[in-house]
């Protein structure tokens, strides 16, 4: 989760973050997918703690492929 902090002069609701009243001055957490909502509204939040880059996943090794089996003659 990332941070901003809301910098309004007046407590306002977020309907986003479960209709939570945040105040003037006040830090919370969104969502990191959300983070740039927040941060392209300069007058109105700044960033506190912008959201983790996203780790590589690790990668998969492909299965050892076997060579097909032969018929041994007897």
């Amino acid at each position: 989760m990332a941070r901003v902090r809301y910098i309004g002069a007046e407590p306002v609701t977020v309907p986003e973050l479960g209709d939570r009243r945040i105040e003037p001055d006040e830090m919370v957490e969104v969502p990191d997918g959300r983070f740039e909502g927040y941060v392209c509204q300069p007058g109105t939040w700044e960033a506190v703690e912008e959201p983790k880059p996203d780790e590589p996943a690790p990668k998969k090794l492909a299965p050892a492929v076997k060579p097909p089996a032969t018929k041994t003659e007897v």
